[in-house]
């Protein structure tokens, strides 16, 4: 027993590490964008009678988020707008344009501005995305292997704590003050992730020989840049044994969480919940769930490893999809909205931090932004593309069994990490052999 603890203590050590605190007000910042074209948004339109099936469509905006790895070597390689830095350059010239653009989506009207509210949303979403590129490639880089599992607790803390200002909070703002005023105080809470950025260390990039110089004229260094740059990335991943089940695994292991958030306010909206009861309940226990469940997932995944964390926090997870049931077929009862807030904030906190971990392990210490990016906007697929046919399926088949549906669609995921338990990391190739003892110098 004695033991056990002491695994367990030494488990929560990396939580003290200033590196690691300094993930949490990234997360914030990552987090923050997401609820404005997701769930806060769907709540708006459902109070304006906008239908179900076309809130449903608006999960399209989030598009952005399943395809950012198509621009992140731009933002891997090329010169940031601000110079402070290949990381945080890109990371304040995306902020300062996300504030702006998220202002703007506020000052619609969706009886007036639909189509307009769909464009800006998407802007929105692609600025969103693109900060992301850049916070988790940040994390990967600053810290070391053995705080990964706890930097990925942090950053689901942060994380899930800016989707309740933006999901709870910006309810409770839009029922007392108008959803302008929920939206350009979101738009303000992204000064905490500008002042991180602005006093953030730059983390240490060690020389890479492969990457060339995409500001040469001459055609075959531009060639050059591109092989290494943008292929370069893919070439490395697809290197790694049983890549192809990976990429199948990630978008996959969300899904059902991804298809019960799209339409869990019309769910609350529709059994007649007000927008200060859906916030006050949400603020007060899906804070502490949120909280909770990242820090676990972290820690689990620090313990246990990685894929063992995978599968327990995906059980549960699942399982957690069960409470929407309970609330469809109990009606507006505040016992079972705790309930539910709480059951999915728990567990979806404990999933995504053992995911994050997960991907972070994945990643080449040279390619660490496209890779990332990739392999999280796979996870988003769940969230967008797939999550669009909710506002249907929940029309067509009703609320309970929808939820129902949910709670079981991730099953064929678990089954396959099952497959994929066994050492997942890429063995040498002849990409990653220039590039051996990278991770051993950074930080360095």
């Amino acid at each position: 027993m004695a033991a056990r603890l002491a695994g367990w203590r030494k488990a929560l050590k990396p939580y003290a590490q200033p590196r690691v605190l300094l993930i949490l007000p990234l997360g914030f910042a990552s987090g923050l964008p997401l609820l404005l074209t997701f769930s806060t948004l769907s709540a708006w339109l459902a109070t304006v009678g906008v239908s179900r099936a076309a809130i449903g469509a608006f999960a399209l905006a989030g598009t952005p988020y399943a395809l950012k790895f198509v621009w992140s070597p731009l933002i891997d390689r090329l010169p940031p707008p601000i110079p402070l830095g290949r990381r945080r350059g890109w990371g304040l010239a995306i902020q300062l344009a996300l504030i702006v653009a998220i202002l703007a989506l506020g000052a619609c009207d969706p009886r007036h501005h639909l189509r307009l509210m769909g464009i800006l949303a998407v802007t929105v979403a692609f600025l969103s995305a693109s900060q992301d590129i850049v916070i988790d490639a940040y994390r990967v880089e600053l810290l070391t292997e053995a705080e990964q599992g706890p930097g990925a607790g942090m950053v689901q803390t942060g994380y899930r704590i800016a989707t309740l200002f933006s999901g709870a909070g910006a309810l409770l703002i839009a029922a007392r003050a108008g959803w302008f005023t929920a939206y350009a105080a979101m738009a303000a809470l992204l000064v905490v992730g500008l002042i991180t950025f602005a006093l953030a260390p730059e983390p240490q990039y060690p020389a890479d020989p492969l990457i060339g110089d995409a500001s040469t004229a001459a055609a075959p260094g531009l060639r050059r840049w591109i092989a290494d740059a943008v292929i370069g990335p893919f070439a490395d991943f697809m290197e790694r044994p049983r890549w192809l089940l990976i990429l199948v695994f990630v978008v996959a292991y969300k899904l059902g969480e991804a298809l019960a958030g799209v339409m869990a306010t019309p769910l609350y909206v529709a059994l007649g919940f007000t927008l200060a009861e859906i916030a006050a309940v949400s603020k007060l226990f899906g804070f502490v769930a949120t909280i909770i469940g990242a820090l676990i997932g972290g820690v689990v995944a620090a313990r246990l490893g990685v894929m063992r964390a995978l599968l327990v926090c995906g059980v549960l997870q699942s399982a957690g999809n069960l409470f929407y049931v309970l609330q469809a077929l109990g009606g507006h009862r505040l016992e079972y909205l705790a309930l539910c807030v709480t059951a999915e904030n728990l567990t979806g906190a404990m999933a995504g931090a053992a995911l994050v971990a997960y991907l972070s392990d994945l990643c080449s210490p040279a390619f660490t932004a496209t890779q990332y990016a990739l392999l999280s906007s796979l996870s988003a697929v769940g969230r967008t593309l797939f999550a669009a046919s909710a506002g249907v399926l929940a029309q067509y088949l009703g609320w309970a069994p929808f939820f129902l549906l949910t709670t079981v669609v991730t099953i064929p995921a678990l089954m396959l990490l099952l497959g994929l338990a066994s050492p997942h990391k890429l063995e040498a190739g002849p990409w990653r052999d220039s590039l051996e003892g990278l991770r051993s110098t950074r930080n360095g």
